[in-house]
């Protein structure tokens, strides 16, 4: 969160001081510089990269919206299938119990994880007593002894299902970083930044328009902000909801 916090205000930063700095450029530059054809040229020159400018922003907020209705559907379903292999576990009967106490546990421990709302590191997710009690609990659930072809039944049905249930692990693994590449948002900035650098520079030096700047600087820089924060949904202001694996965890076992 504080980085993409730091992050919008270079934006911000960026870009007012561009428009301030056209601003300052105007009553400096030669008058033919800034002749009617000048300016023309200038505009059309800006038009184009404010079209490529918008377009790129279009494809980074669908990919950060892809990213996080992914990892919420993830989760939804992590938690549908938590709840589903319980059910089976307590189906199996009371050999399946130990496991059952060993399914809460486990869950319970991802779910204070992803709770925190902190930058979760991958030596958290990979220690190694997480992934030993997950690899118990898979050795454990195979070497079940059915004697009915019901039991049979619901083993194969828990089997299949217990790698989705802890899937939570790399769903946050895979999306601790984001997608969203920072090279392309250098460049957008730099977009942004020749963009509002020629608004200065054709603007009317007075304080309607340096305050409208402002604003819309602040908006551009709000925009990177929330295309950050929601190409990373697991933590920051903006992230999915754990209620469903909450209320999952507290059904287990019941």
């Amino acid at each position: 969160m504080f980085m993409h916090l730091g992050i919008g205000f270079g934006v911000f930063a960026c870009v007012f001081a561009c428009a301030l700095l056209g601003l300052y450029l105007r009553n400096r530059l030669p008058a033919d510089h800034l002749s009617d054809d000048s300016v023309n040229s200038i505009k059309l020159a800006t038009g184009l990269i404010a079209t490529i400018a918008a377009l790129v922003l279009g494809l980074m907020i669908s990919s950060a919206k892809g990213s996080f209705d992914n990892v919420r559907n993830d989760l939804v379903r992590n938690a549908v299938n938590v709840i589903a292999l319980d059910r089976s576990l307590a189906q199996f009967g009371p050999t399946a119990q130990p496991l059952r106490e060993a399914l809460k546990h486990n869950y319970a421990t991802w779910v204070a994880l992803l709770a925190t709302r902190e930058e979760i590191d991958p030596s958290e997710l990979d220690r190694a007593n997480i992934l030993s009690d997950f690899e118990t609990f898979q050795l454990n659930l195979a070497a079940l002894k059915t004697t009915t072809v019901q039991q049979q039944r619901l083993l194969t049905r828990a089997l299949s299902m217990s790698d989705d249930v802890f899937s939570a692990r790399w769903t946050a693994l895979m999306h601790k970083d984001g997608s969203i590449p920072i090279p392309l948002l250098v460049v957008v900035v730099c977009w942004l930044a020749v963009i509002f650098g020629t608004f200065g520079l054709v603007a009317p030096r007075n304080a309607t328009v340096i305050v409208f700047f402002l604003l819309c600087s602040l908006s551009a820089s709000g925009a990177i902000f929330v295309i950050l924060e929601t190409d990373t949904p697991l933590d920051g202001i903006i992230c999915v909801s754990l209620t469903p694996m909450q209320d999952a965890l507290a059904r287990l076992g019941s």
